[in-house]
């Protein structure tokens, strides 16, 4: 499946913004290690955090441990940095070519191979420190999430898939979050897993689609470019799997009736993204990626819900 044409990318466009808190508040010098890390876009962190938070809770029997929730949220933005480096060290020859990333700190020079490497074992040390709070099936679950984080951003090399490699490694919290609380797999889990590899599928080939000019170009493979105008149908088809494996999820944990309601508003959020989408556009292609943190709020609304109401 090919894609006909597009318009050319916007020109400056990035997702990088001048004047915001780190410019205004952070040292000189550590301005592209928290750019570096994303920190500027903590929207990436949501997105890995909020499978974590939905297990937690799914898992709870009342109200989830604001400890466990503490703790998922340090590590989600320790390691989202990580795999933010990870991927800007292996990617820096294509990131310098593409409109939306030649502004990087690593592609820019603001921060060389060497630092950035350095940089990785830090925030993979503070990983850890935060990982061996669980218990021992938590920790090797997450031990083993970081083949995952290393090989993720090869993926666009090698297949049109990658979005599906990214919703394996973002989604990995779904089954953590579970193991943190009953101290072992089951199949609700699972399903909330399967749940969130589809919504990553729907919302990164949304994300995808700003790049597509500039990744036909150099070679760089996509969903975006895989389903080309396709791609809002194939989405209705991964939000669709993603609600009704959140619902698999919901009703395998016996989670009670009064998350039905704010899982229903989950569901048409996503249709309300997919009806306003204009895949051309790419501001609006990073606003409705922007707005799946609501969709995430909603799910783990219901699932709270439903275990204390």
């Amino acid at each position: 499946m090919t894609t006909p044409p597009h318009p050319a990318a916007q020109p400056g466009f990035t997702d990088i913004r001048s004047g915001d808190w780190i410019d205004r508040y952070a040292p000189t010098a550590a301005r592209p290690y928290l750019r570096l890390a994303r920190l500027d876009r903590p929207i990436g962190t949501w997105l890995l955090l909020f499978p974590c938070w939905w297990s937690t809770a799914l898992a709870s029997s009342g109200l989830p441990d604001w400890r466990l929730l503490a703790l998922f949220a340090v590590g989600a933005v320790v390691m989202r940095g990580a795999g933010c480096t990870v991927n800007d060290i292996l990617d820096r020859d294509i990131d310098g070519r593409v409109e939306r990333t030649r502004g990087r700190p690593i592609p820019s020079g603001a921060v060389s191979v060497r630092q950035a490497l350095a940089f990785l074992v830090l925030q993979l040390l503070i990983g850890l420190a935060v990982l061996v709070q669980f218990n021992a099936a938590t920790v090797a679950l997450g031990v083993l999430s970081l083949v995952l984080v290393f090989t993720y951003p090869l993926m666009k090399r090698i297949t049109w898939w990658p979005q599906a490699f990214l919703g394996l490694t973002f989604n990995w919290g779904a089954l953590v979050g579970w193991t943190a609380v009953r101290g072992e797999l089951d199949w609700p889990a699972l399903a909330l897993y399967a749940a969130g590899i589809a919504w990553t599928l729907g919302y990164d080939t949304i994300y995808a689609h700003q790049d597509k000019e500039d990744d036909a170009r150099i070679g760089v493979k996509s969903t975006a470019l895989r389903l080309g105008d396709a791609s809002k149908m194939w989405i209705y088809g991964f939000y669709t799997l993603t609600f009704a494996g959140l619902i698999l999820a919901a009703r395998l944990a016996g989670l009670g009736p009064w998350g039905q309601p704010l899982l229903a508003l989950a569901g048409l959020h996503l249709a309300w993204q997919l009806a306003t989408w204009i895949p051309d556009d790419q501001e609006d292609c990073l606003a409705k990626f922007r707005s799946n943190r609501w969709f995430g709020w909603l799910v783990l609304a219901a699932f709270v819900a439903g275990r204390v109401l």
